[in-house]
């Protein structure tokens, strides 16, 4: 089972906390952290942990400020990075496009899609990985597996050639279990981590390994 912990932009989860959450998630077989920019380096730097930016750009070495250069955030450690999360969507050809960077500079994409029509799209672009998460599920306490278990089912049914992952409201092994059994290869997840007092805790009953 693949497990991804997207930091976001919490307090608890940037800066020296992102380090210290890192080594935390480390700790545990076939876990990835999704990360500031600004902070792949760090975290890149002080744990073997896969490393994903949350975002990048589909842009060029050039006239850039206040893009996110893809080629920055490999050379500071990322192996992959976050597309078209709930919290930053693109077009889809903005999706394409960068999906098309990342593959060219052999890099890991995780697409986000909201339902299993846009995963559908996405899927024809091919990136390695896609997760499924309603928007209005994510940062709740009611999972997609339990609330709509159908937006995953429909999802890998007609995807079966890339992982599936299920996201938005992930916060149990019950939830974890339920989305296997459905079909997803693994979750991400995100205050569910980042915001537990015990984050070590949380995601040993979580993954159980």
């Amino acid at each position: 089972m693949l497990t991804i912990v997207n930091f976001k932009a919490y307090k608890t989860s940037t800066g020296i906390n992102a380090v210290k959450l890192a080594k935390i998630c480390a700790k545990y077989k076939n876990v990835a952290v999704a990360v500031q920019p600004a902070d792949i380096s760090a975290v890149a730097s002080s744990t073997i942990i896969p490393v994903l930016a949350q975002h990048v750009d589909a842009v060029d070495y050039g006239a850039k400020t206040g893009w996110i250069l893809p080629e920055s955030c490999q050379q500071n450690g990322a192996v992959g990075s976050l597309v078209n999360h709930s919290e930053h969507r693109l077009q889809l050809s903005e999706i394409k496009k960068t999906i098309e960077k990342l593959r060219k500079l052999k890099m890991i994409s995780v697409v986000c899609a909201s339902t299993p029509e846009m995963a559908v799209k996405i899927a024809k672009f091919k990136p390695d990985v896609i997760a499924i998460e309603p928007p209005e599920l994510i940062g709740g306490n009611i999972s997609v597996s339990e609330a709509e278990p159908e937006v995953i089912t429909r999802t890998t049914r007609k995807i079966r050639n890339i992982p599936i992952l299920c996201g938005a409201g992930v916060h149990s092994r019950k939830d974890v279990e339920h989305a296997l059994k459905l079909g997803a290869k693994g979750i991400l997840i995100a205050h569910a981590v980042t915001n537990a007092k015990k984050p070590a805790k949380v995601l040993k009953e979580l993954i159980q390994d």
